[in-house]
């Protein structure tokens, strides 16, 4: 990777992707050691943009294994083309000696791709996401580490492929347990915490441009005062910021009044608890006049509050 640190985080901005130095230094020293990289934090901070981000850094495919409890080496590596191998003794049947029939049928034609050897056998360097690791069980962890500390596998009937380039490996994980030694060996481990204020701010700009930077501004600090100040069941995410903001241009709204904070809470406290505890800790009159008398933009990460659940670099 020829790479410098300014060009990458250049190339993340290119794509949208606003980020502090800690991150990109983290991602780059990822891509020059050639480690996965394992991002951790809570639901809606922008884990999975990093990954994104990067493809279009890097201007490579991204390849996405999302993962589920109950995720398997057939779903997440390879599986036989069944179909496709019955086809095959259907037509060979009489004319072929079976155990001729049989080294063929177990050939690299009749092996479907899944995210994993995907990614293996790509010609070019990919990025490959693996989205949601925490959500695995334990076993499926354990079969990841040959994939990560040599970027090969295993596949009994056709021994081990190597990578024939070695792609740009992120994991997320939400934290909803602790993931095993042996993964985070393998790893980079970066935290990603809710953005500041300032740093919202910015995010707001280059995805919502058409925004005032006036309901920008309110945006950012009314969601981080809703993320510190309120114990909530679900804070609202990035996505969630945006999916708002663009709500309140389309209703032409120039800033936040406790009637328009309203009519819009559902695009970000998606709890009907979490709404009523907004109303009733705060109410919405209290939320404008919290906005209103916050000083300055450079507020700590919401997750910083004693009450979020969060631990923190």
């Amino acid at each position: 990777m020829d790479l410098t640190i300014k060009q990458l985080q250049q190339r993340l901005e290119t794509q949208g992707y606003i980020c502090d130095q800690d991150l990109v230094i983290t991602l780059y020293l990822s891509l020059k050691l050639a480690k996965p990289l394992l991002v951790e934090g809570a639901p809606g901070v922008g884990k999975t943009e990093v990954a994104k981000a990067l493809a279009g850094a890097l201007n490579t495919e991204l390849i996405r294994l999302q993962c589920y409890e109950g995720l398997d080496e057939n779903r997440a590596l390879y599986e036989w083309n069944y179909q496709r191998q019955l086809l095959k003794i259907e037509i060979a049947r009489g004319t072929c000696e079976p155990a001729a029939l049989e080294k063929d049928l177990f050939d690299m034609e009749y092996l479907l791709e899944r995210p994993l050897l995907k990614a293996i056998r790509a010609e070019k360097r990919v990025v490959l996401l693996i989205d949601e690791i925490d959500k695995t069980d334990p076993e499926f962890e354990a079969f990841l580490f040959e994939l990560l500390s040599d970027f090969q596998v295993s596949i009994p009937e056709l021994g081990t492929l190597k990578a024939k380039q070695i792609p740009a490996v992120v994991l997320t994980s939400n934290g909803e347990r602790e993931l095993s030694d042996g993964l985070k060996r393998r790893c980079i481990y970066l935290y990603i915490d809710y953005p500041t204020v300032e740093k919202e701010v910015r995010i707001l700009q280059v995805k919502v441009p058409q925004a005032r930077e006036e309901l920008v501004r309110q945006v950012a600090r009314a969601v981080n005062f809703i993320r510190s100040h309120l114990d909530l069941k679900k804070k609202p995410s990035i996505a969630e910021t945006l999916d708002w903001t663009r709500a309140l241009v389309a209703l032409h709204a120039d800033a936040l009044t406790p009637e328009i904070i309203g009519q819009t809470l559902s695009l970000f406290l998606k709890n009907r608890d979490d709404q009523e505890t907004l109303k009733r800790e705060v109410g919405l009159n209290g939320l404008v006049e919290q906005i209103q008398g916050m000083k300055g933009d450079s507020s700590t990460p919401a997750g910083a509050a004693c009450h979020c659940g969060h631990h923190h670099r």
